[in-house]
């Protein structure tokens, strides 16, 4: 049975209201002591992109920088020497590097997360000491793993938009409905993305996902595979592998497997990826997280892609190998 919309609202609504509590430190050979600055602490939203932290970043870690001439824009973040992409959304960053043990609503509440209680979700503060530590960083950039900002933000925003573009061209074998949005809307989407304004995000996203005269036709979804996934899935990789090396793989899911059954998340793995998820219906060697939870695998993907997506359209799933 489909989640009322109150629920999938109250679902939507949580997701929107997780967020992590970060420290991050100027980098070492970027701070003009030699040594650890003062850390600027924040609670940044699980579905907002760091590139918009740094004007801030700058602005607090300017009397401490060599280079006092350096641009914001410069800036690029680290965890553990792994660079992190700019265009992820923090949430997905948190679930493929920190080690946090997702939660796992079926076993605190035995209801999925999209038919049954949602109260779990995306807060998951004691699996790993908190806050996340970051190091962000304004020399030395690693251009062969991220694309640099520019200063009008014009490279996030470009990011942003083609995802938002390629994820209604899946749903709808189209991407007339976003590219027809006035400059009105389209400024309104990136500007709710960047100020966290879940009101004004529907009001444009609920013309995406409801364009008349077209019917939903694939579920936009991205699956992100740790190096130890990609060897289990015989996937091929680099002879030696950066550190946080990611694959992401992608295929077009339908509404409805082969048996005229919906399609579940289980399903959609198992079709894309058997080797790493042999099963339906149980995560026996990974499983997918989304939004920190540990999803289960009998969730209609469907329920999940209106609910659970993050503002670009599409479910990002981190695979957590298991053991």
């Amino acid at each position: 049975m489909p989640p009322t919309p109150e629920r999938t609202a109250s679902l939507q609504s949580q997701i929107w209201n997780g967020s992590l509590p970060l420290e991050i430190r100027l980098a070492a050979r970027d701070c003009r002591t030699y040594d650890d600055s003062e850390a600027y602490l924040i609670q940044y939203p699980r579905l907002s992109y760091l590139a918009s932290l740094s004007p801030r970043l700058h602005s607090f870690f300017a009397g401490s920088l060599i280079n006092p001439e350096v641009a914001a824009h410069e800036a690029w973040l680290s965890f553990e020497d792994v660079p992190l992409k700019w265009h992820y959304p923090l949430g997905l960053l948190y679930d493929l590097y920190s080690g946090a043990e997702p939660i796992n609503i079926e076993r605190r509440s035995g209801h999925d997360p999209v038919t049954g209680s949602h109260a779990a979700v995306a807060n998951n503060s004691n699996a790993v000491p908190m806050p996340w530590r970051l190091t962000v960083h304004y020399s030395n950039h690693p251009t062969d793993q991220l694309i640099p900002l520019d200063l009008g933000g014009r490279t996030m925003l470009d990011a942003y938009i083609n995802a938002v573009k390629e994820a209604d061209f899946i749903r709808n074998g189209t991407a007339r409905t976003v590219m027809g949005l006035s400059k009105d809307d389209s400024d309104k989407l990136w500007q709710a993305v960047q100020t966290h304004d879940r009101r004004l995000f529907n009001s444009v996203n609920n013309k995406l996902l409801n364009p008349p005269g077209m019917e939903l036709r694939h579920i936009p979804l991205k699956i992100y595979l740790p190096t130890s996934a990609s060897q289990t899935a015989s996937e091929t990789i680099p002879e030696e592998p950066k550190a946080g090396h990611i694959r992401v793989v992608q295929s077009l899911q339908p509404l409805q497997i082969a048996s005229g059954q919906p399609q579940t998340l289980g399903t959609a793995l198992n079709s894309t990826l058997p080797t790493v998820f042999p099963s339906r219906r149980n995560p026996l060697l990974a499983q997918p997280v989304l939004h920190g939870v540990a999803v289960p695998m009998n969730a209609n993907l469907q329920d999940l892609g209106r609910a659970c997506a993050y503002t670009d359209g599409f479910l990002h799933v981190a695979v957590v190998m298991l053991g």
